[in-house]
């Protein structure tokens, strides 16, 4: 069996900042100014959910287009997500807080028919692990640590 484990630390910055560390990278995702609080030093978490679904999708198709004899010569993906506010900001309970649907266009420049690049597409929906988990869920486990932050 192969298991891997992946790991982010997120970390409030100021405003509404908060900074990503991973392995060794680092990223920061922010609320527009729109937003009050917002510094628009980064993109949001839900353009970051979206950024990965692409990400990952465009990741798994550049790895399995050999298997399916895809000469793929260029692809990108547009992912869409429509947000009522309304919901993650508890003004409507009857608005879920999440994306109720999320559209994934691909961009694609294959010599190959349509047939055979609508099959592969098809596998690299199924086999996305990022598109898995938002399809399927997650099981999320929540523990809460009292820290001093100051100290560190």
């Amino acid at each position: 069996m192969s298991i891997s484990h992946s790991k982010a630390v997120a970390t409030s910055v100021r405003g509404y900042q908060v900074r990503i560390n991973v392995r060794d990278h680092e990223l920061m995702l922010d609320e527009p100014t729109e937003t009050p609080g917002g510094l628009n030093s980064g993109i949001t978490p839900v353009e970051t959910l979206l950024s990965a679904v692409g990400g990952c999708k465009i990741i798994m198709a550049k790895s399995f287009a050999h298997r399916f004899g895809i000469k793929l010569n260029g692809i990108s993906v547009t992912v869409d997500g429509e947000l009522d506010r309304r919901g993650y900001l508890a003004q409507d309970d009857s608005i879920r807080p999440g994306l109720p649907k999320i559209w994934c266009t691909y961009q694609i420049d294959a010599n190959n028919t349509d047939a055979e690049i609508a099959e592969f597409i098809k596998f690299v929906d199924h086999y996305c692990p990022v598109a898995d988990t938002i399809t399927n869920g997650a099981e999320i486990t929540t523990q809460i640590e009292r820290v001093n932050l100051d100290a560190k």
